[in-house]
């Protein structure tokens, strides 16, 4: 009845939410006096009385927020840093909202106060999830067991496994497998048998969910099972073998009227995106004012010391492979990539190598620009425009992906980035083309705390220096 992922769990959390919420703004209210001996508090010495409106208006907002930020989707937050990180962004957006709502009605309240109510209750949110993950973890109620059988022991069946076997806490437990492949009836022992035994296993193993996850020459017999187990109360899911074909995932959508399978389905959700366009816009227009005054210093310097345009700007591509114009200060002499055969090189692999420490068509002022990552700064510009973003896979020469693997070009599925993973792990002393697995991590565990980690880092590799040239 209670479980940990099911709507009574999280009809659950909004009610505690809502009485955590009470709670913290009325104790805020009767503890207010007791901060009066900070001097920089202002005097209160008697319980500051808060209108009875605000204990229904401000659990209402944080909620709503709450929502907005999916956090009653336990399967969304199965991480604690997810769950965390999520209800720390919805805080400070509902925070935000709330103070709206006193500047337009109650000004008269503490300024103090609030903040108090604000931090306290965000303790509480998290407080109690703690001990709610922790009571789980104990398995004081048990997590219900859901038994999982899977028709085909491909790989799409065998990754299924895996994940199964990795988050344990989910409470499936995998029945076997059924195949028709004789090769894997005798190599692989958790197969239970061919196709035709589904019936008798779902029965007799009392299983829950039967899986589908055949081979594309193996979908023909799907009719066939659907139509034998459909008087038997289980759930059937398919892993069609299209997603082999995907960049990154696949997503069910209308089209036209029409459920269609999209294989071409952006990394980010739309709420994802709107965080992290946010997030670039507010960080980049903060900075602005002081990297304006930078850049115009720069370009001086850029056009003192050798001849030629202050500006770099060439073809990059971006997100989803569209083309755009990259901005950056000019660091190698006019005519650099005619002397291109000059430096290029292959490694021990076989790899085509276009960068190299001792690179003789860099300037006096383009190494140090460089080393210090200061060429890049225009790409602010690239930014507000929308066609980067800060954090993210770094933008590629169209040369270079014209021979990319098919795998390699999932690192376009989200906005390419100024900086990004491959940066604080390496920089220019690890190709971004030789190294795409780099990006390939950044898109597969995309948060916005990731990218606040690798904005930190990137400070940290810029100030050493390692691989920049």
């Amino acid at each position: 009845m209670f479980r940990r992922f099911s709507t009574n769990f999280a009809i659950f959390s909004i009610l505690m939410d809502v009485l955590l919420i009470v709670f913290s703004l009325r104790m805020s209210a009767m503890l207010r006096p007791l901060f009066s001996v900070f001097g920089f508090v202002k005097d209160i010495y008697a319980p500051t009385p808060v209108p009875l409106e605000l204990y229904f208006v401000f659990p209402l907002v944080w909620v709503a927020v709450n929502l907005l930020f999916s956090i009653y989707d336990g399967r969304r937050n199965f991480r604690v840093a997810d769950e965390f990180g999520s209800i720390s962004l919805a805080a400070a957006l509902a925070g935000i909202s709330m103070a709206g709502v006193l500047y337009l009605s109650y000004r008269d309240i503490s300024r103090f106060l609030y903040l108090f109510f604000v931090g306290l209750a965000l303790f509480l949110l998290l407080a109690w999830r703690a001990i709610a993950r922790l009571v789980f973890r104990m398995k004081l109620r048990p997590v219900e067991q859901r038994a999982i059988l899977i028709l085909g022991a491909g790989e799409i069946g065998r990754r299924l496994q895996k994940q199964i076997q990795r988050q344990s806490a989910l409470g499936l437990r995998l029945v076997g497998f059924l195949d028709d492949d004789e090769s894997k009836l005798k190599s692989v022992p958790e197969v239970l048998g061919p196709l035709d035994r589904a019936r008798d296993v779902i029965q007799h193993q009392r299983v829950d969910d039967v899986v589908v996850a055949l081979p594309l020459s193996a979908h023909e017999r799907l009719n066939q099972i659907v139509s034998v187990l459909h008087d038997l109360p289980v759930r059937v899911w398919i892993i069609p073998d299209y997603f082999s074909l995907t960049l990154h995932k696949a997503s069910v959508e209308e089209f036209a009227g029409l459920p269609m399978l999209d294989l071409r389905a952006p990394a980010l959700s739309e709420y994802q995106r709107m965080i992290k366009r946010g997030f670039d816009l507010f960080i980049t227009l903060l900075c602005l004012p002081l990297a304006l005054p930078l850049m115009g210093l720069i370009a001086l310097l850029v056009r003192l010391d050798s001849r030629g345009p202050v500006m770099y700007n060439r073809k990059r591509v971006g997100e989803n492979g569209k083309l755009f114009t990259m901005y950056k200060f000019r660091t190698m002499v006019v005519g650099a990539e005619q002397m291109q055969a000059q430096v290029a090189q292959d490694d021990a692999n076989g790899n085509h190598i276009h960068k190299r420490p001792d690179d003789p068509r860099v300037t006096r002022i383009g190494r140090f620009l460089r080393r210090t990552s200061l060429d890049e700064l225009p790409q602010i510009f690239n930014v507000l425009l929308g066609s980067m973003s800060l954090v993210g896979p770094r933008p590629e020469m169209p040369e270079l992906v014209e021979n990319y693997k098919l795998w390699q070009r999932k690192r376009f599925t989200v906005p390419q980035g100024i900086t990004g993973w491959w940066q604080i792990n390496g920089r220019s002393d690890r190709p971004m083309h030789l190294h795409t697995e780099d990006d390939l991590y950044y898109v597969q565990h995309y948060s916005i705390w990731l990218d606040l980690q690798i904005l930190v880092r990137t400070g940290w590799a810029v100030l050493r220096g390692r691989g920049a040239f």
